[in-house]
């Protein structure tokens, strides 16, 4: 786990990159339908727009927030350190989720005046993709990724 604000900022990027790029790749596939070898490509070009957000999102608001909850519900002395590494990423999901699926629906659902609803249910298709993923798949493969690169 990060030590340190150029770690944290390491950790947060590769992060960011991961989970948006799938989130994206499962956004696309849903709209059209299935996955195409094209999508990959897609979205490529929507982590362009999307990464940035998610890393201000998660760096300045949703990571001190999940940090924060985390650490008055589990005692770092006393608990299993995996129980921090859950609570933190259980706590990013529930706001990130629906903050970036906001976004998205702002900037490629086309939702007009039903902008409420498209972010409803495009939050509600997100959020078990989401869990799944960081839980299962980006979470694990990003920290040992990040345990190869930043040696303690």
């Amino acid at each position: 786990m990060p030590k340190n604000l150029k770690e944290e900022i390491i950790f947060t990027i590769m992060m960011v990159l991961v989970m948006v790029y799938f989130m994206i790749f499962y956004n696309i596939s849903l709209e059209t339908g299935g996955a195409h070898n094209w999508t990959f490509l897609a979205s490529l070009k929507e982590l362009a727009i999307m990464g940035p957000v998610a890393f201000i999102l998660d760096f300045f608001i949703v990571g001190k927030i999940a940090k924060k909850k985390t650490f008055s519900i589990i005692n770092s002395e006393r608990d299993n350190p995996f129980f921090i590494v859950l609570g933190i990423s259980c706590i990013s999901i529930l706001f990130m989720c629906p903050m970036m699926s906001f976004v998205a629906t702002l900037l490629f659902k086309n939702a007009g005046s039903e902008i409420i609803p498209v972010w409803m249910q495009t939050t509600v298709l997100n959020f078990p993709m989401a869990f799944f993923l960081q839980l299962c798949f980006a979470g694990p493969i990003v920290r040992r990724l990040f345990g190869l690169i930043i040696k303690e």
